[in-house]
């Protein structure tokens, strides 16, 4: 990408969509391109297409979404696979019939199968069954990465897909129900602490995988991508570091100060019993991340402690 090239974000206030637009200014990128929700609803395609027809942007980072933990999926399944369906393919379509050089579609880990081979490469997506608890979403954002590689293929375009583990970072959702599960840990453990309880309870029994990557190291990758990478199939965003559920919160607990009973509620979903990510192709393009889990939950938590109303979102 030219550093003058008119580059839209989508979804810039959000946690990847921020964190994008910071790696693109500290990598000197000058035009770019951002609409807020009120100024240009991406669920409605005449909005998309006249925006598109009007901006003519040459490169897409389409990193809107509609996200949410356990909860917010089981809660909301119509609406997940709905509304981010119909955003990715408003902004996908109208990309391509304004002649968009090229678009970068952000996905989930979530899309491969439950019980795929660990760690999962890209090739095992759709091999078998999904996760339950967020199969809307996952198909959704399937939808989203086939459209673009259906588009290379018929069309000739340059449009490519990544897919990243959990996340976390600066402008995280820390809503007390609808969030993930880091954010969500990062809050409750600041309430304990904050009001001396002698213990917080935990959903599941601790023991699934989970894989956490800072935002701003898939910022840096997203970047990457787009100047060094064209190809169907997706790429995977990950650290190919696992710990379980359980070492995570004693994490959290140790990085805000908590030091009271951690209890666990067996009667609610742990979800998928692992999920890491094979990182061999970033890794071979020349890419790998930067934060450790430790650190970069430090500094969400102080993101978060300056910003104390995105606790309420």
């Amino acid at each position: 990408m030219d550093k003058n090239a008119k580059i839209y974000v989508a979804g810039h206030r959000g946690m990847v969509g921020s964190a994008i637009v910071r790696e693109l200014q500290r990598l000197g990128y000058m035009n770019i391109i951002t609409r807020t929700h009120k100024e240009l609803d991406l669920t409605r395609q005449d909005e998309v297409e006249e925006f598109f027809a009007q901006e003519k942007p040459e490169y897409v980072f389409l990193a809107a979404a509609k996200v949410g933990g356990i909860v917010a999926n089981q809660e909301a399944l119509a609406d997940f696979m709905y509304d981010n369906m119909i955003l990715e393919m408003n902004v996908i379509h109208s990309a391509w019939k304004n002649g968009c050089r090229k678009l970068e579609f952000l996905g989930s880990s979530c899309i491969y199968p439950r019980m795929a081979p660990q760690p999962m490469k890209e090739s095992c997506l759709l091999t078998s069954e999904l996760e339950k608890t967020n199969e809307a979403y996952a198909l959704a954002k399937i939808s989203g990465l086939k459209y673009c590689e259906f588009l290379n293929r018929q069309y000739g375009t340059d449009y490519i897909s990544v897919m990243p583990t959990n996340l976390y970072g600066p402008n995280d959702n820390y809503h007390p129900t609808h969030s993930h599960v880091l954010p969500a840990l990062i809050r409750r453990f600041h309430e304990a602490k904050a009001s001396s309880l002698p213990s917080v309870t935990c959903w599941g029994d601790g023991s699934p995988l989970r894989e956490f990557l800072y935002v701003d190291d898939l910022a840096n990758l997203c970047v990457f991508l787009m100047n060094h990478y064209s190809g169907n199939e997706t790429v995977n965003a990950g650290t190919g570091k696992e710990l379980t559920i359980r070492e995570l919160t004693e994490l959290v607990a140790k990085v805000i100060g908590y030091t009271g009973e951690i209890k666990w509620d067996t009667a609610k979903p742990n979800g998928t019993p692992r999920k890491l990510l094979d990182v061999s192709k970033a890794t071979a393009l020349g890419w790998t991340y930067k934060t450790e889990l430790e650190d970069g939950i430090r500094l969400s938590y102080e993101d978060f402690l300056k910003n104390p109303m995105r606790a309420e979102r």
